[in-house]
Parts: C-alpha cells; structure tokens; sequence
C-alpha cells in the first residue's frame, strides 16, 4: 500500500506534533488501536514479515550477558518460525553510523538456535532505493529463516528527523515516501514493533509503517505496555531525576493525571523546582552555574522559563495536597556537601541531609497509604533516573543510600517500577532486581508513555493500522 509524499508530510506533521487535524490519543486509546501479534496469525508461510527488533545491545561471552533486549525478542520470533514467515529484523545499535549489529545477530542465532545471516549494504543511498540482491536474498530463504539487516543509522534516511523542523518536512516527505515505499515492496508488506527501546525519531520505528499492509506489536512490547506501564498510570509516589530539565515536562504530565500525591526530585530536575520553592517562600537560593546564561548551551543549564514552570507545579501541586520532597543539601564539584551552590558551583549529588529527609519522608508516605497496603490495588511507587553522577565513586553515594528504600516499599506491599536506563544500571550495582515489582528496559519509552508526548512508534503504529483498516 504505498504512501504517496503528501501523506508522508501530514504523517510527519503528526509525529511532530504540528499537524492540527490529527486526534489526540491517551496510552490506553493509542494500545486499543494497535493489534497485538495474534493478529497476524493468518499470514501465510514463506511470507517475509519486516521485525524492528530491540537490537542495541551488546551481547558478552554467555546468553544472559548483555542480551536482555534481545532476548525479549524471543517469544515473537518462535511466533514467526513456527509459522513459516522469513523474519527480516532491522534496526540500530548505539548512535555511532558505524556500529555493526554482526554481534547480535550472532546472539539472536544462539538464542533460537539456528543461523541467522547478517545483510550488509541494504540500503543505496545514491539511487534511494534497496538493491535487487537483497529481495532475491529473502525470497531465496527458507520458510521459518530469521535474517537480520545491518545497523539502520548508518543511513542517513534513518536520521533525518531527529532534528527536523516543521520547515523541513515538505523537503523531507519525498523521501521518507521513498524508503517506506521500498522497504514494503523490496523487503516485506508485514510488520512488527518488538522494540521496546525505540523511543526515536527513527525512520525504521516511525516511517517505514506508512506503507505497511498489516502492523501489529510483539509480544514483549505489548505485554509491558498493556501490563506494567499502565500500572505506572496509577502511581501515588513518583522518584524522578535526570540531567535535562526538559523532564519537568514530563513530571507535569504525571501529576497531571491526579493520581500522585507525593513527588521526590533530584539532579538537575530538583534544581529548578529547588530555587522555585525558595521564590515561593520570598527568600534567595542559587543554582550557580545551572543559572549563567554563559553556559545555555549545556543540557544542565536551567533557564528562567523553566523555573516559572516549576513554580506553577509546585504551587499548583501543594493546593492539591500533593508534597514535595526537594534536596535539602548538594554534593558540589569538589565532593563537598552544602547546604548551599556558590555562582561558580555545580551539583553532583544530593547530599547527606537529603538522603536522611528522603528516607524519613519514605516512612511518612509508607504511613499514609496503610489503608491500601495487602489489598487487590495496592500502592503504586514509580522511580526513574538516579541522583547525580553515580558512574563516578564521589558522586554516587546518594544513589546508593537510597535503592534500598525500593526494597523497603516493595517488602511494606507497595508496586515498585523502576524506569530502566539509569535507574536499572543503580539497582543492578547497589541492589537487587527482585527489590522492586518490575525494571523495563527502556527509560526513555517510559517516560514518553507516562509523560507529556505518545510514544512516537505507538503513534506511527496506531496511523498504519487506521490507514490499513485492519485490526
């Protein structure tokens, strides 16, 4: 069904959020939209079926060592086999060009215990169009092969939007029509979304389904979404942190949705809602060089704009009745806690103090949901991001005081998620994954699904599967 490049340049416009025409969905009616992969149970073996796979990985000597996404892949892959599709898998590792999938394609094969070929140079950047070889390589596959293409980013077709414009898209659309075009007539007209992580702007994610016949999630990606994400809908306790301060979007949308009625905030996060409160309290506080405008250029760096909005959430939040638990002290550059951030200082961590509040403010909210704990719905706890730069000893020390805090949630009866990334790096080092209720593997998905925009690869979904008219 192939996409002409007006259809691409409203489908763009969507995914950028500048097309006014296009319905606004929750997570709950962008999923009810989707088919899930039984689905596709009628497809006929021997039909190739295109998988972007959760492929950025680094798989280590044994399976089970570096290879959690991929083995998520696995129960949708024996779906294909066992039915016959030649399963052609695609997508990205890391953000480099010049990363090679030949690792995992390797580790895929020993995980369904078959060969499972790499296929370089798929894409003809010059001629935009999918050399002739590669379709005579999967019509030459055997009914049940799984083939995997070589890394999706090293073509520029699969970077472009990552920062287009709304100016940009009409020079844009004609080839993004091309690459979805080719890849349904050259590669396979069925698709997959097994890619939890995808959370990109990338034209294997987002583009390449405007020109499939049928769509559908796998198995992993759909269980998350339908189970725990929807779970993290329900959270009264949220931890969240993180260096860019473009997440205070995001922790907006969250306790917009009227469930949280208690917010821990740390890194660079907490700073802009740290200055916020002291404004509200008509007394000075300073973020030091998170506030120089010499440094706007920094993902750390805080501007006004973004401090008027943390004072609205907190004193919008606070007439809710929602509390929040801000650092009451920093671990400066040096390694010095303090109280305070001189102009020419950054903070690198909470400090003693704040972990002390933290873990006293646990028991106060631990307290407060008693009623709720041992029932049929208990409490919900979400915990994204870790405190400060915890990949370094000096500054990782509030991140390590407070992972047991989740065990302690979890053992009183709360749901304990934890956002992935970062967060699950902190849990694996200073704790234990059974400390918590569940750990995705995707940071930045989640914060999509429970924040201020959709998840850019359910939105192309949900599109290709109204323009198909196949549920």
């Amino acid at each position: 069904m192939p996409v002409t490049k007006e259809q691409m340049l409203e489908w763009c416009r969507t995914l950028l959020h500048v097309n006014p025409a296009a319905p606004k969905h929750t997570l709950a009616e962008y999923l009810a939209t989707i088919p899930r992969l039984s689905a596709l149970a009628d497809v006929p073996a021997g039909t190739p079926v295109l998988v972007r796979g959760d492929v950025d990985a680094k798989p280590g000597a044994r399976i089970g060592e570096g290879d959690q996404r991929l083995r998520s892949m696995v129960e949708t892959l024996r779906f294909g086999i066992d039915r016959g599709w030649k399963q052609v898998i695609f997508g990205h590792i890391g953000r480099k060009p010049d990363g090679s999938l030949k690792d995992v394609a390797r580790r895929i094969g020993e995980l369904i215990s078959q060969d499972v070929p790499l296929i370089n140079d798929w894409w003809d950047e010059g001629a935009k169009t999918i050399p002739a070889r590669i379709s005579e390589t999967i019509a030459g596959a055997k009914s049940g092969s799984v083939l995997v293409l070589e890394n999706t980013r090293r073509y520029a077709i699969e970077r472009v939007l990552w920062d287009a414009t709304p100016d940009d898209l009409p020079r844009l659309a004609p080839d993004l029509a091309q690459f979805a075009n080719e890849c349904a007539a050259k590669i396979a007209k069925a698709y997959v979304n097994e890619a939890l992580s995808a959370g990109s702007l990338d034209s294997s994610s987002t583009i390449v389904p405007a020109a499939m016949e049928r769509v559908a999630l796998g198995s992993y990606v759909a269980a998350e979404f339908d189970g725990p994400m929807r779970r993290c809908l329900d959270a009264q306790l949220v931890i969240f942190s993180g260096l860019k301060i473009d997440k205070l979007d995001d922790l907006q949308a969250m306790i917009d949705r009227g469930t949280i009625r208690w917010v821990f905030v740390a890194g660079s996060l907490s700073m802009a809602l740290r200055k916020a409160a002291a404004e509200l309290e008509v007394r000075q506080f300073s973020l030091g060089k998170a506030e120089n405008p010499a440094h706007a250029k920094e993902p750390w760096f805080i501007p006004p704009d973004r401090i008027e909005q943390a004072r609205r959430m907190i004193s919008e939040g606070r007439a809710k009745g929602i509390q929040f638990v801000l650092p009451v002290d920093s671990i400066l550059q040096n390694g010095r806690a303090s109280d305070t951030i001189g102009p020419d200082d950054q903070q690198f961590d909470v400090g003693p103090k704040t972990s002390e509040l933290f873990e006293r403010k646990i028991g106060e909210f631990l307290e407060s949901v008693r009623g709720s704990l041992g029932t049929a719905k208990p409490p919900v706890a979400f915990h994204n991001g870790v405190f400060g730069m915890f990949e370094d000893a000096r500054f990782e020390e509030g991140t390590r005081r407070f992972i047991p805090q989740l065990k302690r949630l979890k053992d009183t009866g709360v749901e304990v998620y934890v956002g992935g990334g970062e967060g699950g790096k902190a849990l694996e080092k200073h704790g234990d994954e059974s400390w918590v209720t569940h750990v995705f593997t995707a940071g930045g998905t989640v914060l999509n699904a429970l924040g201020s925009f959709p998840v850019p690869y359910l939105q192309a979904l949900a599109m290709a599967a109204r323009r198909s008219g196949v549920r």
